[in-house]
Formats: structure tokens, sequence, C-alpha cells
């Protein structure tokens, strides 16, 4: 028994207090969850935090998901707000991020252009962007986890894109 079954029998069990069946479906998202953390915030430990706080919230509220098939959305929404919280507490504390506080990771030319155009954007447009491109979610399922319509999704995704050629010169 695989499929929509066994996800939704997994998310009945973790409402009962099944640790076993939260992690199954903890084990479909953890990949999607870390990667869009990590590009929004731009530092591994505040990813790692905002997604165990998420987990935590959605393990102990998973009861309150009306819809079981919305599971994926209903834990980035929580994640997403990591995330902001995460956001307002680098501007909050007054402190900036650091070299050090960023990922190392070895850049040509191009990539170092393309991570500086990136690091222009505000929060709320890396987060559409990584999960409109690097996770391949659709408008759709991004308006649902912001709380906005589609076609405003599509709309900030498409002048997030056109920025990002003018930085560019694409």
């Amino acid at each position: 028994m695989n499929g929509p079954d066994t996800f939704q029998a997994d998310i009945r069990s973790a409402c009962k207090g099944d640790r076993d069946a939260f992690a199954r479906l903890y084990s479909i998202v953890y990949k999607d969850m870390y990667h869009i953390a990590l590009y929004s915030l731009r530092n591994q430990q505040d990813a790692c935090d905002a997604v165990s706080e998420a987990v935590l919230d959605a393990y102990s509220s998973i009861c309150k998901l009306k819809d079981e098939k919305a599971f994926r959305s209903w834990i980035m929404q929580i994640l997403s707000s990591k995330i902001r919280k995460k956001q307002r507490e680098y501007y909050s504390s007054g402190e900036e991020l650091t070299d050090e506080s960023i990922p190392t990771v070895e850049f040509d030319c191009e990539s170092a252009e393309l991570k500086e155009a990136l690091d222009k954007l505000d929060g709320s447009s890396r987060l559409i962007l990584s999960m409109a491109v690097l996770e391949g979610y659709t408008s759709d399922e991004i308006a649902e986890v912001c709380g906005v319509k589609a076609g405003t999704i599509r709309s900030r995704l498409s002048r997030i894109k056109e920025r990002l050629r003018l930085e560019l010169g694409v």
C-alpha cells in the first residue's frame, strides 16, 4: 500500500501522535524545505533553525491540517513564516550579514555577478524565485504558501526575472 492512501493514513496517524508517520511525511518535503530556507536566508545555521522550528510547529499542529492533500503547501506556509521571522531578526538586530555567515562556494565571474544580483532581491522575491526555479513549485502552490493570488505570483516572478536579466545584462 503506497501512494495517496499511505500518505493520508500517515497524516491521520501523525495526528494521533505517531512519530514514525510524521517522519515519513517530513521525508517527502525536507530537501525542498532546506533548499528554500537556505536560498532565502543565505545562512546554513539559520536555514536549519527555520526548518527545525517549522517542523516542530507542524508536528504539534498537524491535527489542524484541514485538507490532507495540502500537506506540502501547509508545511511550506509554516516554513515561510519562520523565514520571514528570521529575516525580521536580521533587520531588527542591526547586524549585517558577514562573509562568514554566507555559505562558502567557489564562484567564477558569472556566478559572482549572479550572486550579487540575487543578493539585491528582497526576501520575498528570493522565496518566490527559489520555490519556482529551484524547487519547481507552480504559481498556484507558491500563491497558497504566500497567501496571494497565483496571478500575483506570476507577475512578480516575471518582474523578478526581468530585474535579474537587466542586472546581468542578458
